[in-house]
């Protein structure tokens, strides 16, 4: 049976759209925050060691992914209701360990058990987990879905590989393709059109660009970073940005010429990266600096900061873009 905690936070008015939405891993909550301003709205509690978020399609829930400490691994996920900035409740994961990736897709909430070499699926209106698969590579840490929701993608670090879990043609059937590439693969995106996957490796400064249909490496770009964080495409398709947690830098590549164009220096420790759906700026949590860095994509320059707090250690972002 789930558990479930009631936490309570602050009320505000109304929320503007659309919102921000950061986790400040430091300090264990979930920031609302208006990007036309700037302004920090209100702060939800989380549970400990909060590292990815994903939101539902009609923008009412927030789902964050309460990894733990080094000492204490996380085994829940806080479902936040966005109007009133309240966590409504925190699902008890057990005996699944480390959650750490999340994806929302069809009403349902796909997760990783890091510690377990597995993904489930939360299915929010139940209130239960009504899916799980084990991947059988190790630290599975990131999970994605292309859109109509027929393939799941997952990032393995401690196995040097991807995944790619294709529907079967039962509805709890999955057919799986473990895919080698670089190492220490972590941040990972798909292409807009969905026919390519970039997963950038945290242990040789490369980037994977797997053919989906495929299920192959076609290529390797050597981008040379010290610990590759995230990688987002812009929706327009146009660039792949790769955050280097090490290198205090964004590293933005030309997605058709498949070669570096700059690289932004950041601050300490850049880690979580979102893109505004027209593809004019791009968001940055720096995590070491606890702020989020604004970056405009014409002029690839630093523009403006978002300060989530002191000690706060940003990560995760979202978009919330409907609902009230």
């Amino acid at each position: 049976m789930l558990a479930i905690v009631a936490s309570g936070m602050l009320v505000g008015a109304q929320t503007p759209l659309p919102t921000l939405l950061v986790l400040n891993k430091s300090e264990n909550a979930l920031v609302v925050v208006d990007p036309a301003s700037k302004r920090v709205l209100g702060k939800v509690p989380t549970g400990e060691g909060p590292h990815e978020l994903a939101v539902a399609a009609d923008g009412k829930l927030a789902f964050v992914s309460n990894y733990g400490s080094g000492q204490a691994p996380g085994h829940t996920i806080s479902v936040v209701d966005l109007a009133a900035r309240k966590e409504l409740r925190r699902v008890d994961l057990k005996p699944f360990t480390r959650p750490h990736g999340l994806f929302a897709a069809d009403g349902k909430v796909y997760f990783t058990a890091e510690a377990n070499r597995a993904i489930g699926r939360y299915d929010p209106a139940a209130n239960q987990i009504d899916w799980v698969m084990g991947t059988g590579q190790t630290s599975t840490h990131m999970v994605l879905l292309n859109k109509d929701s027929s393939r799941i993608f997952t990032a393995n670090i401690g196995s040097d590989s991807i995944m790619v879990l294709e529907r079967g043609a039962n509805p709890g059937a999955w057919n799986a393709t473990v895919v080698p590439v670089g190492r220490g693969p972590e941040g990972l995106d798909l292409s807009p059109d969905g026919t390519q996957l970039w997963a950038a490796h945290s242990r040789d400064g490369g980037v994977s660009i797997v053919d989906v249909a495929a299920k192959k490496v076609t290529q390797t770009l050597n981008l040379q970073t010290k610990r590759s964080n995230r990688l987002k495409f812009t929706p327009d398709g146009r660039l792949a940005l790769v955050s280097d947690l090490d290198g205090g830098e964004l590293v933005v590549v030309d997605v058709a010429s498949r070669k570096e164009i700059k690289r932004v220096k950041l601050g300490r420790a850049p880690e979580g990266i979102l893109v505004a759906p027209d593809s004019s700026r791009a968001y940055v949590a720096v995590n070491g600096d606890d702020y989020v860095a604004i970056v405009d994509l014409k002029g690839l320059d630093v523009v403006d900061r978002i300060a989530t707090g002191p000690g706060s250690g940003p990560d995760g972002l979202a978009w919330r873009s409907a609902g009230r």
